[in-house]
């Protein structure tokens, strides 16, 4: 079997000799742009993708293609008709990440509450070696024991948060599904969640009905001084709202991990200069050494599965 992987750019410093050890060839390259494509992909029999795009027309006219791995869980990059329809099956990674994004939240939260990051920028710039006492305490510093964690997006990320917020002391709720007039037990109301949580963390994926869901209306629902943990997907919450709910100071802080357009390349008006106590990270949360480490052990499996003449992880057949 002979293998391309058209952007391995995300797991260059780890270890392929898993995925190499289940082909007789593997071609690398860091990144691939979408007129690339088709030449890249043109002789093999697997091709390996993160975000390059994978068209109707480039499955269709590749020849040789009889795999598709996608070392991630979202493969919306591929178009699953066209390899539904050559019966090529699109097998995915799951799971790998959990552990690493709920760290990471985890981190968000307790910067937040400490303003490690602010005191650290004072140290720096000489505050603490002009304070007239032996600290500082320039920056609110809270407790995260008995404080409401709100969660949206109960699925496997959103139980990991919940128990590491627990441990800490946190009451958490848990947000039924928006827009639903059903609540279940031991869920309750998008809004009632909204008024009710000191802290919202959101964990849902990204859809037509999540889109901007926490929008200038959701964030004006909000507890004042309340903070928003966004490690879920850009779109979800609406960048223009949050940076004026942040310039107002109704809401306390926010952390996000990840925008709209990624890279942002044409600006983004959470990186504006005047916004107060945001966070921000580039979409690192899932990049740990064992979860990266994990989505190339899945890719073999997966390769080793369809060798068997089974799936594993398939998403179209």
């Amino acid at each position: 079997m002979r293998a391309v992987f058209l952007d391995s750019e995300s797991l260059d410093d780890l270890d392929l000799t898993p995925i190499r050890d289940r082909v007789d060839e593997l071609v690398c390259y860091s990144g691939t742009s979408v007129e690339q494509v088709p030449d890249r992909v043109a002789g093999f029999d697997l091709v390996i993708v993160n975000k390059v795009p994978l068209s109707a027309e480039v499955i269709t006219a590749a020849e040789r293609l009889r795999l598709i791995c996608v070392v991630a869980t979202g493969v919306n990059n591929v178009d699953l008709a066209a390899a539904e329809a050559r019966k090529i099956p699109v097998c995915n990674a799951q799971g790998y990440g959990v552990i690493s994004v709920a760290q990471h939240v985890l981190t968000q939260l307790l910067a937040l509450h400490t303003h490690i990051l602010d005191y650290d920028r004072a140290v720096r710039a000489g505050d603490w070696a002009r304070a007239t006492q032996f600290c500082l305490l320039d920056y609110p510093i809270l407790e995260l024991a008995g404080r409401t964690l709100g969660i949206v997006g109960y699925g496997t990320l959103g139980q990991a948060v919940a128990r590491l917020a627990e441990a800490l002391g946190m009451k958490v709720i848990v947000s039924a599904r928006p827009g639903s007039d059903r609540v279940p037990a031991g869920r309750i109301a998008f809004t009632h969640l909204l008024e009710q949580a000191d802290v919202i963390s959101l964990h849902c994926p990204l859809s037509e009905e999540t889109r901007d869901l926490i929008d200038a209306d959701a964030l004006a629902r909000m507890k004042p001084g309340a903070f928003l943990i966004n490690a879920a997907r850009g779109g979800i919450v609406n960048e223009q709202a949050l940076a004026d709910a942040l310039r107002s100071g109704h809401l306390g802080g926010a952390a996000v991990d990840v925008l709209t357009e990624e890279p942002p390349r044409n600006g983004n008006v959470l990186l504006e200069g005047d916004i107060p106590n945001l966070i921000l990270t580039p979409h690192c949360a899932w990049g740990s050494i064992r979860a990266r480490s994990r989505i190339i052990e899945q890719t073999a499996e997966n390769i080793r599965a369809f060798e068997a003449g089974r799936y594993e992880r398939c998403v179209n057949l």
